[in-house]
C-alpha cells in the first residue's frame, strides 16, 4: 500500500488499521504449497554450497573456531527469521518483507528492499549457474562441453520448473531438500562411528587431541574468524524464502511458527554439529577451498566414489539455490510491478498463476551470467557471489527495520502483534543490525575482492536514485489510484 495509505491507517483506531487491505500483489496466486514444501523450503533455505563446498576454505583460515562463526552468525540469521515470521502472521504476502517495507517504509524503502533482493538473487543465480557448470565439469563425460553451455542448460531447465506452476516448484525444493539433509545425516553418522571407533582418518586418531596438538580452537588467532564471518553469513541466505513461501500456502499461521521455530536447532545440527565433526576428525590445514571438506575426510578413509556423491549433492544445492531465487524474486517484482516500481511485465501471470513475467527478467539477467562464463570463465563465481553478500545484508537489515517500525506502531494500538513473536524487541533488532552492517565493513579487510565489492556501494546506491526518479510518477499514480478506490 502506498505511504499516504500508510499514513492514513496510522492516524486511525486500531479497528480501521485492522481492515487495511492485502498488498494488491497477492492476489491471483494458488495455495498449493502444502506444510512439508515450507518445512522443507526452511530446510533448504538453511543448507546450501556455503556448507557443502565453503566450509573447506573456512575450516582452513578459521580452523575449529569456524564452528563458533556458524553458531554467531546462525544466532542473528534466526532472529532475521524470526522477525519475518511475526510479520507475515500478522498479514501473509507473496510480496514478504517489500509488501511490509511498503506499509511501513513508504513507498521508498519498498523500492530499495525490492531492487536490493532482486540484485542479491540475480547475481546468486549467475554464481549458481557457474557453480553448475563447474561441478559438471568435474565428470569427464561433459568436460568438452563448454562452460557457458552447461549453464545455460541448467537455466533452462530450472526456469520451465518454475514456470509449470507453484506445486512442482515445491515439489523440486523439497526432494532437492530431502538430498541435502540425507548426505549431511549419513556424513554425521559415518563422523561419530568414526570418533567412536579411534579409527585412523588419514593417519591422524580423531578426537580433541587433533584441535589441542593443531594450535587449539583458534589457531590462527581471532581476526580470521572475524573475517570469515561476511561469507558464513551468506551461507545463511535463502532463510527469509519461508517468508515468500508463506503467501502460497493454505494455512500459514500453522506452518510458518513451525518452519521458523525448528530453524535453530538445524542451524545447531547440521552446521556447528557437523564443522565439530570436521574439526574432530582432521586439522584444518589438511581442509581447502578447492574441496568439500567432506570429501576430504571420506577420501582419508577410503571410501569409494566419495567425490562423485559429493560432487551430486554440491550439484544439488546449487541447482536448489537458483530454483528458489527465480521462485522469491517472481513474486517480489510482481509485488513491486502492482505498485509501480517494477516494470509492467513483471506483474503478469500464466494460467497457473506463477509470476512470469518477474522469473523472465530474473532469467535475462542470469543469461548474462552465462555471457560471463564465456568471457570470464576463472572469475565468474568469485565476481558475483560477493556483489550477492551486498543484497542479502541489505535485505536483512530492512526486515529488522521493518519489523522496530512494526512494534513501535503495536505499543501505539495502531497494529495488533501476534502471538508468535521475537523476543528482545528493540535491543534485538538493534543488536542484529549493528552485527549485519560490521560483517560488511569486515569486507574491507579483504583487498583482493571485498575491498572492491564495498567501492561498489557508490554505484549501487546512485543507480537506486537514479531508478527512483524515473518511476516516482508512476509510483505516485499508482497510489493516487489505490487510494482513491479505498476512500469510495
Amino acid at each position: 500500500m502506498s505511504k499516504d495509505a500508510v499514513n492514513t491507517a496510522a492516524a486511525t483506531p486500531r479497528t480501521d488499521a485492522a481492515q487495511v487491505p492485502a498488498d494488491a500483489g497477492d492476489a491471483g496466486y494458488s495455495k498449493d504449497l502444502k506444510p512439508r514444501h515450507v518445512n522443507m523450503i526452511a530446510i533448504g533455505g538453511a543448507i546450501g554450497t556455503g556448507l557443502f563446498l565453503g566450509a573447506g576454505g573456512r575450516l582452513h583460515n578459521a580452523g575449529p573456531a569456524l564452528a563458533i562463526a556458524y553458531l554467531v552468525c546462525g544466532i542473528f540469521a534466526f532472529f532475521v527469521v524470526k522477525a519475518l515470521g511475526e510479520l507475515v502472521l500478522y498479514r501473509p504476502s507473496s510480496g514478504s518483507f517489500v509488501s511490509y517495507a511498503r506499509e511501513f517504509l513508504g513507498e521508498k524503502g519498498a523500492y530499495v528492499a525490492g531492487w536490493m533482493y532482486f540484485l542479491n538473487w540475480s547475481t546468486t543465480g549467475i554464481a549458481d549457474i557457474t557453480a553448475i557448470a563447474l561441478y559438471t565439469h568435474y565428470w569427464s563425460l561433459f568436460t568438452d562441453i563448454p562452460q557457458w553451455v552447461l549453464a545455460l542448460v541448467a537455466l533452462a531447465v530450472v526456469l520451465a520448473v518454475n514456470l509449470i506452476s507453484v506445486k512442482i516448484f515445491g515439489e523440486m525444493e523439497f526432494w532437492f531438500s530431502i538430498i541435502k539433509v540425507a548426505t549431511l545425516v549419513g556424513f554425521m553418522l559415518i563422523g561419530i562411528f568414526l570418533l567412536a571407533t579411534q579409527h585412523k582418518v588419514g593417519g591422524q586418531t580423531p578426537g580433541m587431541s587433533v584441535i589441542t596438538e593443531n594450535g587449539g580452537v583458534f589457531p590462527h588467532g581471532m581476526m580470521p574468524v572475524v573475517l570469515v564471518m561476511q561469507g558464513v553469513i551468506f551461507a545463511y541466505a535463502a532463510l527469509e524464502l519461508v517468508g515468500v513461501a508463506a503467501g502460497e500456502t493454505a494455512e500459514p499461521e500453522k506452518v510458518v511458527p513451525r518452519a521458523v521455530n525448528s530453524i535453530m536447532w538445524r542451524v545447531g545440527l547440521f552446521y556447528v554439529g557437523s564443522v565439530v565433526l570436521l574439526a574432530l576428525l582432521l586439522p584444518g590445514s589438511v581442509y581447502s577451498a578447492d574441496q568439500s571438506p567432506f570429501v576430504t575426510v571420506l577420501s582419508k578413509i577410503g571410501i569409494p566414489a566419495a567425490g562423485d556423491v559429493m560432487n551430486l549433492v554440491v550439484l544439488t544445492a546449487a541447482m536448489s539455490s537458483l530454483n528458489s531465487g527465480l521462485y522469491s524474486t517472481g513474486r517480489i517484482l510482481r509485488s513491486m510491478a502492482m505498485a509501480g516500481s517494477a516494470p509492467k511485465f513483471t506483474a503478469r501471470m500464466n494460467r497457473s498463476q506463477v509470476p512470469y513475467g518477474g522469473i523472465l527478467l530474473t532469467c535475462a539477467v542470469c543469461v548474462l551470467g552465462v555471457g560471463l562464463n564465456y568471457l570470464v570463465p576463472a572469475q565468474a563465481f568469485e565476481i558475483v557471489l560477493n556483489v550477492a553478500s551486498l543484497g542479502i545484508i541489505s535485505t536483512w537489515v530492512i526486515i529488522m527495520i521493518c519489523h522496530l517500525v512494526f512494534v513501535r506502531r503495536a505499543k501505539a494500538g495502531l497494529v495488533d502483534r501476534p502471538s508468535f513473536r521475537l523476543p528482545g524487541s528493540p535491543v534485538t533488532e538493534i543488536t542484529t543490525i549493528v552485527f549485519l552492517l560490521a560483517c560488511l565493513a569486515m569486507m574491507w579487510n579483504d583487498p583482493e575482492v571485498g575491498r572492491k565489492t564495498l567501492l561498489l556501494v557508490p554505484l549501487i546506491a546512485a543507480m537506486l536514485v537514479a531508478g527512483w526518479f524515473g518511476i516516482r510518477r508512476r509510483v505516485s499514480a499508482t497510489a493516487d489510484q489505490e487510494l482513491s478506490q479505498l476512500t469510495k
